[in-house]
Order: structure tokens, then C-alpha cells, then sequence
């Protein structure tokens, strides 16, 4: 059953996840890659985490913001994916209310979590070329311990607001949700009740969490560039791209597909758009973000032989 009866009203209790807008005949295909970049996404940020906690000479402020931010993509990935790709292969893509709401709850979590890792990553890479004889003094490790806490406490609070302010609604007749996961925006449109707080708050919290960040990183990475090229040479050109170009294209994606979709959307969006920018922002960044910011780093390299070295000598 998927609705319970309260006085006159009918209370959902399921919801059904209508998924994602693919040809039953190409749903084979899609769950193969689905089921790839998960795997990709969870084995790449596991072992940038061990190889972080493994090698003494990774622990520094930079690489302990890393292993946060792998860890934050693989939860967020993990939020959603799984129930997904369950759903591909399930005749009752059905999901309980309570359920549901959880869900949400820890996809604001992370992903909140993974806006303002970028900024405390920013601000450390902006420290370390703009201010490198300070560095260590600055970038303490008491100041890394504090910026991770921080973005933990801030994010809790705000997916428990929003949390809350939804579990306030009611939800009547219609129980389908026209996406693969349960988004905040899908559940008001289901809602029954008055949602005006809750666009508002989302509104208003959404400059907070997502457009201050995302200016806070692009000024520290304008600022990093501007003290590269004060000495204008053409290393010095190539450094400020590789330390910025790659992180700013993947802070550009996550950022702008989430502004976009919670900020910008038009009264009557697109379903499939809708879909195609979840995926980029839950899917196709968490997997990157392995690649852009560690995998192709030397020190991780060096790190990672290092490590395969011991348990050979172990052996």
C-alpha cells in the first residue's frame, strides 16, 4: 500500500521513483555505465583515502582536505546510486517515506559538505602559492581541524532544516516521483500542503551554501593567477593553468548544474534536463574529482609506489 487514510485526506507512505527517461531497450546499456562510474567513483576516492592515511609524507593540510573531500563524494555518490541502479534492474522501484526523506537528508549533507570542502581547498592552495613562506603558520593543522568541523556543523544544520521543514508537509494522491532519487524540488511539487517557507528558505539558504562558495573559490583562484603572472614567464603562465584550470572546471560543472537546477530553473522545466544535470553534479563529479585532484598529483603517485614498495618488502 501507498497511501494510509487520515481523516478525509489520504497520507502517502511510498513514493514511487519514476527513474530516469531511458528506452527499456537501451536500460541494459545505461545500467552497465551507471554501474561502471559508480564503481570508478567509489574504488578511485577509497584509495586516495588509504593511500592519504598509509603515507606519512601525505599528511599535510592539503591532502587531509583531500581525503575529506573523497570521502564526501563517496557518500554523496553512494546516497543515490545504489537505490538507482536497484531500480533499473526492479520491477517496484518504490521507496518509503521515511525513507525517502533520509535520503534527502544525506544528499544535502554531502553535497553541502562538498561546496564548502572547495572553498577550505581554495583558500589552501590560495595560502600556499600567494603566501608561501607562511604557509605553515597559517594552514595549521588546528585551522584544517576547525575549517572541516565547520563545514561538517553547517552542513548537519542546513539538511536538517530543510529536513524538518518538508517532514511538515502533507502529501496526498500523487505518489510519483519523476526522478531517480528524491529530490527536494520533486517532493514540493508533490506536496499538498503550502510550500511558500520552504521555496523561501531554500532561496535564501541556496545563496549561502551554493553562490557564496562558489565566489569565495573563484576569488581565491583569481587571486592565485594574478600572483603567478606578476612574474610573467611562461612556467609561470603553465603553473597557474595546472593549478587552476583543471580545479576550477570541475568546481565550474558542480556549481553551475546545481545553481542552475535549485536557483535558476524556469517554472516549467524539462524533466530530461532536470535529469541530465543531476546526473553531471552526483555522478560524473564525484567520479572526476579522483582524477582532477589526486590520481594525476606526483606526490600521490610517489605515495602510491611507495606503498606497493612496502608490501612487496612485506612479502
Amino acid at each position: 500500500m501507498s497511501c494510509l487514510p487520515k481523516g478525509n485526506q489520504t497520507v502517502i507512505s511510498w513514493f514511487l521513483l519514476l527513474g530516469l527517461p531511458i528506452p527499456p531497450e537501451r536500460q541494459h546499456l545505461f545500467y552497465a555505465l551507471f554501474l561502471a562510474m559508480y564503481l570508478t567513483t567509489v574504488l578511485g576516492n577509497l584509495l586516495i583515502i588509504i593511500l592519504i592515511q598509509l603515507d606519512s609524507h601525505l599528511h599535510t593540510p592539503m591532502y587531509s582536505l583531500l581525503s575529506n573531500l573523497s570521502f564526501s563524494d563517496l557518500c554523496f555518490s553512494s546516497v543515490t546510486m545504489p537505490k538507482l541502479l536497484q531500480n533499473m534492474q526492479s520491477q517496484d522501484p518504490s521507496i518509503p517515506y521515511a525513507g525517502c526523506l533520509a535520503q534527502m537528508y544525506f544528499f544535502l549533507l554531502f553535497g553541502d559538505l562538498e561546496s564548502f570542502l572547495l572553498v577550505a581547498m581554495a583558500y589552501d592552495r590560495y595560502v600556499a602559492i600567494c603566501f608561501p613562506l607562511r604557509y605553515t603558520s597559517i594552514m595549521s593543522p588546528k585551522l584544517c581541524v576547525g575549517l572541516v568541523v565547520l563545514s561538517w556543523v553547517l552542513t548537519t544544520f542546513h539538511a536538517m532544516l530543510h529536513t524538518l521543514l518538508m517532514a511538515r508537509l502533507s502529501f496526498c494522491d500523487n505518489n510519483v516521483i519523476p526522478h531517480f532519487f528524491c529530490d527536494m524540488s520533486a517532493l514540493l511539487k508533490l506536496s499538498c500542503s503550502d510550500t511558500h517557507v520552504n521555496e523561501l528558505v531554500i532561496f535564501i539558504t541556496g545563496c549561502f551554501i551554493l553562490v557564496i562558495p562558489f565566489v569565495l573559490i573563484v576569488v581565491s583562484y583569481a587571486r592565485i593567477v594574478s600572483s603567478i603572472l606578476k612574474v610573467p614567464s611562461a612556467r609561470g603562465i603553465r603553473k597557474a593553468f595546472s593549478t587552476c584550470g583543471s580545479h576550477l572546471s570541475v568546481v565550474s560543472l558542480f556549481y553551475g548544474t546545481v545553481i542552475g537546477l535549485y536557483l535558476c530553473s524556469s517554472g516549467n522545466p524539462s524533466t530530461v534536463k532536470e535529469s541530465v544535470m543531476a546526473i553531471t553534479y552526483t555522478m560524473v563529479t564525484p567520479m572526476l574529482n579522483p582524477f582532477i585532484y589526486s590520481l594525476r598529483n606526483r606526490d600521490m603517485k610517489r605515495a602510491l609506489g611507495r606503498v606497493i614498495c612496502k608490501k612487496k618488502m612485506m612479502v
